[in-house]
């Protein structure tokens, strides 16, 4: 799981397309496969917005 969640985040970072991944993460269909369910089930806005308080109680808002 943690390797999908590397995939996401190397693609978000640095805007490469699935199949230019480096070679030590998933495929891009299995990467593609989790980031629909969760995009679709809600699970990417709670990840969001608990990023988003963690960094707005470092910076004290």
């Amino acid at each position: 799981m943690r390797e999908i969640i590397n995939a996401l985040l190397c693609q978000g970072r640095t805007g490469c397309q699935g199949a230019y991944l480096p070679h030590d993460l998933p495929r891009k269909s299995a990467t593609y496969c989790y980031f629909a369910a969760w995009r679709d089930d809600g699970t990417d806005q709670v990840i969001h917005e608990l990023l988003r308080c963690q960094v707005r109680e470092r910076s004290r808002r």
